[in-house]
């Protein structure tokens, strides 16, 4: 069993990953630029405390970060916690994945780990949408190879830059309201983020297949928002909340000598 890690630019998310592919148990904690390995050490430690996980356990760790300034401080806290060093993905870490793109290097650890699972578990060709701080929509062709992305604002940061940007719009829980169309303040803004960002992913979701020449065998969601989300597309998407963490595990395995 290895520990993975996947940090986004809000959240940390956690697991405990088996050779099977089991994931158990996962926990998520924010992502704070200003905190210390001992910080991370001690608030990882402690959720797996609370899960009765013994670290000895643990023969290994993988870490996906789109956050740069904090991907060195993980790797401290990890040591700290295993006495061993993670693997990170990222340049000269093996994949097994082809990245098909202009320039290969600048594609994000997180969206090669959701590649790799998805390349191993779903049926090809099929696109994933991961619903975070971002929300990136990805292709892999027939052949299992990545061939591009889309980028556009996630749901928490299009509702914080609404309610930041307006004086009367309050903040409020992101979930569907009985009508798309609102009666209330409150129910207005929900119709308006949760069937607006269905929307979004919809219609890229029918560009993608268009520019695949067939539609996809898979589409896979993950991603914090993708569960209040997801479910409201026209399409039919399969949710896999530990994709990625999956996914570092079949990358920390491709790795070991």
């Amino acid at each position: 069993m290895i520990l993975a890690i996947d940090c986004g630019n809000t959240h940390i998310t956690v697991g405990c990953v088996s050779g099977a592919h089991e994931v158990f148990p996962v926990f998520r904690i924010p992502t704070d630029r200003r905190d210390t390995e001992f910080g991370y050490a001690a608030k990882i430690k402690q959720c797996l405390d609370l899960y009765k996980v013994d670290t000895s356990r643990l023969v290994g760790a993988a870490i996906s970060c789109v956050v740069p300034s904090v991907t060195d401080i993980l790797v401290r806290a990890v040591h700290l916690l295993l006495g061993c060093d993670p693997l990170v993905v990222g340049a000269g870490v093996r994949s097994g994945l082809r990245l098909c793109i202009n320039d290969p290097g600048t594609v994000a650890s997180d969206l090669v780990v959701a590649a790799v699972a998805a390349k191993e578990e779903y049926p090809m060709p099929c696109i994933i949408v991961d619903m975070g701080t971002a929300t990136t929509v990805s292709a892999l062709d027939k052949d299992a190879r990545f061939i591009g992305c889309a980028i556009l604002p996630g749901v928490d940061t299009s509702l914080s830059s609404l309610t930041d940007r307006t004086a009367l719009l309050p903040n409020i829980e992101i979930k569907a309201p009985r009508s798309p169309i609102g009666t209330s303040t409150v129910d207005c803004m929900r119709a308006g983020i949760v069937y607006g960002s269905a929307g979004a992913v919809d219609g890229l979701l029918d560009r993608f297949a268009e520019a695949l020449g067939e539609p996809p065998a898979a589409i896979i969601g993950t991603g914090g928002a993708a569960p209040a989300i997801l479910p409201h597309c026209k399409h039919t998407v399969l949710l896999d909340e530990v994709l990625l963490l999956k996914g570092l595990r079949r990358i920390w395995d491709k790795n070991q000598k």
